[in-house]
């Protein structure tokens, strides 16, 4: 084992990786760059586009050549961010599209517009209530925002997809569901407490299910679909939602462009072309599990996937 795989297996193993001192240290023998026109002529959705690491990977992919459609709940937010970037790189070629991502009737609005291509799906949106809080249609948001409306949203956009048939699904999950195993029961929080942080965090295990369950629906059709964490990043998500951990750890944060480095070279890059159902954080292949107590049988997979699609009527 070379000494740069033991360097950056101790990083991920005591957490400092998360950091920005990890990535300052990883960017020195981690994979190169995409070239600079890697998604010329190709079309990516962005959910959650308008702050933090959706503004971030929005960039990020527009600098590499990407069209981008930019999902946003509040278009006026969209077009600031829009502007933002904008003034960063002129003439990129940014979109700003209108759909809640939590609500069923909006991303099937949405979908029902979608003409075009599409190359690169990001789900990036993210919410953590402070209390037990509802979507549109009567689910528990942090699901409906991180799980039931962007499963709902690959199934719309499959068709999309598999046109170009090389397209690439992200889901941007987060280091926090290495502490969570997907839930049997009560994915909604109707029996349990509500805790924001560990509801969360579910989520995003549940996040890591779905990416290997639409990996294995969309294999040998030349879409791939990967997971990726960014480790910890300063944006308004973990400023509103987990204040005293932003606080503590302030130095340590990663700027969002830090943050989104890997979704974006997961969505350039050639490595994850040749691969799917991985999670990636900083640009090396992570494993989905640290112990056993949070690993989910087939069975379970299956089974969540069943619960998805009964719950969004994807399977409709």
């Amino acid at each position: 084992m070379s000494a740069a795989s033991v360097l950056d297996t101790a990083l991920d193993r005591t957490l400092i990786g998360y950091s920005n001192a990890g990535y300052l240290i990883r960017r020195n023998f981690w994979p190169p760059d995409p070239a600079p026109d890697a998604l010329r002529g190709c079309v990516a959705v962005v959910t959650g586009a308008n702050s933090g690491l959706g503004k971030a990977t929005t960039a990020g992919l527009a600098r590499l050549g990407a069209t981008v459609r930019m999902i946003v709940r509040r278009p006026d937010a969209g077009e600031a961010a829009r502007e933002d970037i904008l003034a960063e790189l002129p003439g990129a070629q940014l979109l700003v599209e209108e759909c809640d991502v939590s609500s069923f009737d909006s991303v099937r609005r949405y979908a029902e517009d979608f003409t075009g291509p599409l190359h690169v799906l990001v789900h990036n949106a993210g919410v953590m209530p402070d209390e037990r809080t509802l979507s549109a249609d009567g689910h528990e948001l942090a699901l409906a925002t991180h799980v039931l409306g962007p499963h709902l949203l690959t199934s719309l956009l499959r068709s999309a997809l598999l046109r170009e048939g090389a397209g690439r699904v992200i889901w941007v999950t987060s280091g926090g569901m290495y502490g969570r195993k997907l839930p049997a029961t009560d994915l909604e929080y109707e029996q349990q407490e509500y805790r924001p942080a560990v509801a969360y965090a579910r989520t995003k295990r549940m996040q890591a299910v779905l990416t290997r369950c639409w990996a294995e629906q969309l294999r040998d059709t030349g879409v791939v679909v990967h997971a990726v964490h960014p480790g910890w990043a300063d944006t308004p998500g973990i400023t509103r939602g987990l204040p005293k951990f932003a606080v503590l750890t302030r130095p340590l944060l990663r700027t969002p462009e830090q943050g989104a480095d890997t979704a974006v070279w997961v969505a350039a890059a050639d490595p994850p072309a040749r691969s799917t159902g991985e999670l990636w954080h900083d640009r090396a292949q992570r494993p989905f599990h640290y112990t056993r107590a949070t690993r989910e049988t087939p069975a379970a997979r299956q089974s969540f996937w069943a619960t998805c699609q009964r719950l969004t009527g994807a399977g409709a």
